[in-house]
């Protein structure tokens, strides 16, 4: 895939001297990445995405069963590593496919917008499954947290 990924480390800002710095937008919007990420009952990784286009907030996802289906109570995938194949024994939707569906069912649209994603394992870049859906819902650029 020719998808453009960024793996930035961004830092802080200040508009004047002897102000308060301010977090940049990247580590502002991957906070609120990380924010959503606690709301996945994943038992494996916690992932949060956030989609903002035009510096507004338009979707977030994170990975979990689909609406109205069951927590897994012991994970299938406890011993498959991370990137490998996905495998029927999930029930989880990615928090990428999440952000992207959440955003079609309130109607925005995605085309030109930046997905901002957060694990709790560390950078980890998006699936072939989900990299294929970024690409075909027309985000512009993904940026991963540290």
């Amino acid at each position: 895939m020719t998808k453009k990924m960024t793996n930035q480390l961004p830092g802080k800002t200040s508009s004047r001297p002897g102000h308060k710095i301010r977090p940049s937008k990247c580590d502002y919007y991957l906070a609120i990445a990380e924010g959503v990420a606690q709301r996945s009952p994943c038992l494996k990784m916690q992932v949060g995405a956030v989609l903002v286009k035009h510096d507004a907030i338009i979707s977030t996802g994170y990975n979990g069963p689909a609406r109205g289906e069951k927590h897994c109570k012991i994970c299938a995938r406890k011993d498959v590593p991370s990137g490998s194949a996905y495998g029927e024994n999930c029930p989880a939707v990615h928090a990428e496919e999440n952000a992207i569906i959440n955003a079609a069912r309130q109607g925005n649209s995605t085309v030109g917008s930046v997905l901002y994603l957060w694990t709790s394992k560390g950078p980890c870049e998006p699936c072939y499954r989900c990299e294929r859906a970024i690409i075909n819902a027309g985000i512009a650029d993904v940026i991963i947290g540290p």
